[in-house]
């Protein structure tokens, strides 16, 4: 086999979801193979690197196994090299404000009380 659809294999890997998802992160300008952007159906080989912008994060994984159809999470991660970065921690979210029903909008006031307790706005 000398290469795979680029689309396929990010779907076979467990990357995204679904196969729709793949494609369309390609016609997106979300996908790099060895830097260059990929469309969906670029075949991609053993050794190439594949940069996938996905759910807020950049995952650069080195392909080692062409795979075609998708196969279970441990066989998927034998598949690929992961040379991302760590994700960033979780900051702690505000809990966000409860207003009591029947309250009605929050007056300007209120949203510039609320936006100084979140740090939003000085």
């Amino acid at each position: 086999m000398s290469g795979v659809r680029v689309d396929s294999w990010i779907w076979a890997v467990r990357l995204t979801k679904t196969r729709s998802q793949a494609a369309a992160a390609c016609r997106a300008g979300h996908v790099k193979v060895n830097g260059e952007r990929a469309k969906p159906a670029q075949p991609v080989k053993t050794g190439d690197e594949v940069r996938v912008f996905h759910g807020g994060r950049q995952r650069i994984v080195e392909v080692k196994q062409l795979l075609v159809k998708r196969v279970g999470p441990p066989a998927a991660a034998e598949a690929y090299t992961d040379n991302s970065p760590p994700p960033p921690p979780r900051e702690q979210v505000a809990v966000a404000a409860v207003r009591d029903r029947g309250a009605g909008r929050p007056t300007k006031r209120d949203r510039r009380e609320l936006d100084a307790l979140r740090g939003a706005r000085p």
